[in-house]
């Protein structure tokens, strides 16, 4: 099955047991469950451990990442400390490609000071460094994202995959750039692809959440237990919340894609941008290997101003690009990362990942392109 007819029959694909056969995922917004009057092929209790509207979305999802399991977080941070509540113990160390999420980045450091992680930060595109930390440190937990933001580099997932078995380490990545819609963690030998369904997979940002989808059924398993027990699930008014943007997700992404490549050729030549980043471009040192990986690139692109006063002016002139937080949505963002998403960052850890002051993100939205150039030349006038 295509992922677009996965996404389109979305609740009977969830395994929606609904007598009156609704065409779209129904809200269970209960908090408990009659036991006596059930009559499914499952029993539910209580919200929090099982819901008919979550356990749909959460079908759909281990589908379209090919896995065998999914649970389905508040927020997309949560679904990352999901991932590290199920594999990482006191003392555990963890391997983290450095241009990580910022909110990643904080929450390493909680780990770090309350359960004496060993967190440590390398460049997942050179090889030979992963592998001689692979042959010298023993990790619980390999991590990374692809592409990475704000830095859009490219992972070599496969090899990846392949380094971390050998040190017998869980990998995982974080898929909330790309999304399954265009780029499949699991089929290049991770664990676990995570991922912020705030963004694209929604698509509106009118709620935020996450999902942790595990290849075997044993860290399947693991992660249920945790989200359970630790009162990780989402809502089912937000399930049904990020349902809604779900059957157009590949029609959005080309879109996002289409404007991006568009935006990305006009900045690559403006005389006032000293380096565009964007995987989509020819001119992105890993081009090819996102090709190999992703069936669609995103709209994400970084941008390194020729000054601080120039980003400044970019972000504080546009009309159609917002000054907001997170990606992914109908509308068009900009942000200067070290003040926003990464402000959590050291300054000498964001000059480590090759963010500065005069870095611009933008994330294009679903505006006619030409609205969208004719903004960007008036405000960099």
């Amino acid at each position: 099955m295509h992922i677009e007819t996965l996404l389109a029959h979305l609740a009977e694909e969830g395994g929606v047991y609904d007598p009156y056969g609704a065409s779209h995922l129904p809200i269970y917004q209960t908090a408990t469950f009659d036991l006596k009057k059930q009559s499914g092929s499952k029993i539910y209790d209580y919200t929090r451990s099982d819901n008919p509207t979550r356990d749909a979305l959460e079908t759909v999802f281990a589908k379209a990442e090919n896995g065998a399991s999914c649970s389905c977080t508040h927020t997309g941070i949560g679904a990352i400390a999901l991932l590290f509540e199920t594999v990482l113990r006191a003392n555990s160390k963890i391997l983290v490609e450095k241009d990580c999420y910022g909110g990643t980045y904080r929450l390493l450091q909680v780990y770090k000071d309350k359960y004496n992680v060993e967190v440590f930060f390398a460049d997942f595109t050179d090889l030979s460094e992963i592998q001689n930390l692979l042959e010298t440190e023993k990790f619980d937990l390999v991590l990374c994202e692809s592409p990475t933001n704000p830095g859009m580099k490219i992972i070599d997932l496969r090899e990846l995959a392949r380094l971390a078995k050998n040190n017998g380490s869980k990998f995982a990545v974080d898929n909330s750039l790309a999304t399954f819609a265009s780029q499949k963690p699991l089929d290049l030998g991770a664990d676990f692809s995570v991922f912020s369904a705030t963004k694209y997979i929604s698509g509106h940002g009118s709620t935020v959440a996450g999902a942790l989808v595990s290849k075997s059924e044993e860290d399947g398993e693991k992660v249920a237990y945790f989200a359970n027990a630790e009162g990780r699930s989402q809502n089912p008014f937000d399930v049904f919340l990020i349902s809604l943007g779900i059957p157009t997700l590949p029609l959005r992404l080309k879109h996002h894609e289409q404007s991006a490549i568009q935006v990305a050729d006009y900045l690559e030549k403006h005389p006032k941008v000293n380096k565009l980043v964007y995987p989509g471009s020819k001119n992105h040192p890993q081009h090819e290997l996102a090709k190999s990986q992703m069936k669609i690139f995103p709209g994400v692109l970084t941008v390194h101003m020729q000054n601080v006063e120039t980003a400044e002016k970019l972000v504080a002139s546009t009309r159609w690009f917002g000054e907001k937080a997170s990606f992914g949505t109908a509308d068009s963002r900009i942000e200067i990362p070290a003040k926003i998403s990464h402000a959590s960052f050291s300054k000498e850890d964001l000059q480590a990942i090759g963010i500065f002051p005069s870095t611009v993100r933008l994330s294009i939205g679903l505006e006619h392109i030409d609205d969208l150039l004719e903004d960007l030349e008036n405000a960099l006038k």
